[in-house]
């Protein structure tokens, strides 16, 4: 992970991210050994093909010679006489518009479908994977190909074959991911048996219009009771749906205060609910940030010792939930502090119309960044972190970052290989907490 500090050069991030279609040696001494062989060696030659991946899983991850910075990764699916096509579907690797350049190719005359692709050393990311099997033969026309694609993409799932699983959102099935071997640690994620283990309630919130009554979850630390004890540092975390519902964040949330990283806190952390509720409600949304501020945290201080120093108030979201965030800082300083913003939606601005049309794109310097730009300094501390294949929104997040330096603000900027995905932000999440309220926190 690459940090951005006040000193740091415009230039700080490493190159060579860019995913490259390559054969990875596994692969080419699979097809090398098939080639001219008969049935019968080719069914041999893929049954042990496989043994080796069951035991070793999925996705392949091989060195490459000369170039000790990347690594070929291999993504297998094994077809029968039915499959007609795969689709790999990698979160910021496969570009939506041309979903053709991500399916897999076949090993003749076996059932190894395959796709590699040199990535650098430190990628991480979710991925899908769906197998046509319809009657039809794909289409041959490129606009033809892109529509069965993009349906065939709505049934994408986990890769059987990884065991490493990610929560998606909106989506019915699980994914699968891969982090390639300098990928950043993520030390507090996943259950720790031993870890004394907080205990996490789901509350239903009364709010005013338009936000209304919204389901809450809240994360409360073990050995700490209400009514009991110094008030406690709180986060208010968008999403809480995914965070507590899907992604155990919780037992994330126990590793650390176990570890001494940051001190027991409460986080609060209401529901998304659905797409059109969560456009809504998140982005630079006045109505939700008071509904944070004037609702939310009133309710959850009138049940547990919680603080009302905005110092160590963090307020934390990602994609429109960063945006709510950073919004959230702006307009309430002296009861939000600290700012947590991953992968924040930057293009977001006033007036915009439903989320079923296109992002448009930002000309000029994004409308929060303005904001921040022409408004007083203010004492609040804010973290960015983006992913390198986030296209404009690393740009995007670097033009906020300067404009929060120049109007005087505490802030850093983090850059992971990886994009859009809750993979990378899982343990970004638990990194930026302790940045942010660890012993060594401004």
């Amino acid at each position: 992970m690459t940090t951005l500090s006040p000193s740091a050069p415009r230039d700080a991030t490493a190159p060579d991210v860019r995913p490259v279609r390559v054969t990875g040696p596994r692969v080419a001494r699979l097809l090398a050994e098939a080639e001219g062989a008969d049935a019968v060696r080719r069914a041999a030659l893929a049954g042990e093909f496989w043994r080796e991946a069951e035991r070793s899983g999925t996705p392949l991850v091989e060195e490459l010679a000369g170039d000790p910075g990347h690594r070929a990764v291999t993504f297998l699916w094994r077809g029968h006489r039915t499959t007609r096509q795969v689709l790999f579907f990698g979160n910021r690797l496969t570009d939506r518009d041309h979903l053709a350049g991500s399916l897999l190719e076949r090993v003749p005359g076996t059932d190894v479908w395959h796709l590699g692709l040199r990535l650098r050393a430190d990628h991480r990311a979710g991925y899908r994977m769906a197998a046509d099997i319809s009657l039809r033969q794909p289409p041959t026309d490129p606009a033809g190909l892109q529509q069965r694609l993009r349906s065939l993409s709505a049934h994408a799932a986990a890769d059987p074959l990884n065991p490493r699983k990610v929560a998606t959102r909106w989506q019915p099935a699980d994914g699968s991911v891969f982090a390639l071997p300098k990928a950043p640690a993520q030390p507090w994620s996943g259950r720790r048996g031993t870890v004394p283990a907080g205990r996490v309630e789901r509350h239903r919130v009364a709010g005013a219009a338009p936000v209304g009554d919204r389901d809450t979850w809240v994360y409360l630390p073990a050995g700490h009771e209400p009514g009991a004890g110094v008030p406690l540092p709180v986060a208010v975390l968008c999403d809480g749906d995914m965070w507590f519902g899907r992604m155990g964040f919780a037992d994330t949330l126990d590793a650390l205060i176990a570890d001494g990283a940051i001190p027991p806190l409460v986080v609060v952390a209401p529901d998304a609910v659905d797409r059109q509720t969560r456009w809504r409600d998140l982005g630079g949304r006045e109505h939700f940030v008071a509904f944070l501020a004037d609702e939310l945290l009133p309710w959850a201080a009138g049940r547990w010792p919680l603080t009302t120093d905005p110092r160590q108030t963090v307020v934390a979201g990602q994609s429109l939930g960063a945006m709510t965030a950073l919004y959230a800082a702006h307009l309430r300083p002296e009861r939000f502090g600290k700012v947590l913003a991953q992968s924040a939606s930057l293009w977001w601005r006033p007036g915009l119309p439903s989320p079923a049309a296109a992002k448009p794109a930002v000309s000029g310097e994004p409308w929060l960044a303005g904001r921040y730009a022409t408004t007083p300094s203010r004492p609040v501390t804010v973290h960015l972190d983006v992913g390198l294949h986030e296209g404009a929104m690393v740009d995007h997040s670097r033009a906020l970052y300067d404009a929060l330096r120049a109007a005087g603000h505490a802030a850093t900027f983090d850059t992971y290989n990886g994009g859009h995905d809750y993979a990378c932000w899982h343990g970004a999440l638990a990194d930026g907490l302790v940045r942010l309220l660890g012993r060594a926190a401004p």
